[in-house]
């Protein structure tokens, strides 16, 4: 069994898959500068907001995220909203460029992907997922591990 997070009277295990989509679906996420970039501002909200990103997977055009919530003061959609806008922020500031390919000034597409993910095989199969992101010819869908045995 994985560790659980502790605090006062409190014992508990939070994990969310999240995907956000570039706007206009652009495939910048071919350019390492960005995908670096990503990972270091995820390495910055760990430090601020007490979440930690588990594994992130890069496609061309959107970026999937397996993160866990190391509190319970912030609900899905607070985590869903800091990470979104903050990752944008700090694209735009680190990137200028950017808005070049952006025009409408909106990194990210409206709306995203966020569930909840409990441990054991459901975790492994994220985690696999998210890692294997990018792969062109026969990339393997989500579907295809849910029905593996």
């Amino acid at each position: 069994m994985t560790e659980l997070t502790r605090s006062s009277h409190k014992v508990f295990k939070i994990k969310y898959h999240v995907v956000f989509c570039i706007k206009y679906r652009k495939n910048l996420f071919l350019d390492d500068k960005y995908t670096e970039t990503i990972k270091q501002i995820c390495k910055d909200i760990e430090d601020r907001f007490y979440v930690k990103f588990e594994t992130i997977g890069f496609d061309e055009d959107h970026v999937h995220f397996l993160i866990e919530s190391l509190t319970t003061t912030y609900s899905a959609s607070k985590i869903f909203q800091f990470v979104k806008s903050i990752t944008a922020i700090k694209l735009f500031e680190k990137h200028p460029d950017i808005k070049k390919e952006l025009w409408g000034g909106e990194f990210w597409s409206d709306g995203g992907y966020m569930g909840t993910v409990g441990e054991g095989i459901n975790a492994e199969i994220i985690r696999k997922y998210i890692k294997n992101q990018g792969r062109k010819d026969g990339q393997l869908k989500l579907i295809d591990f849910l029905d593996a045995p």
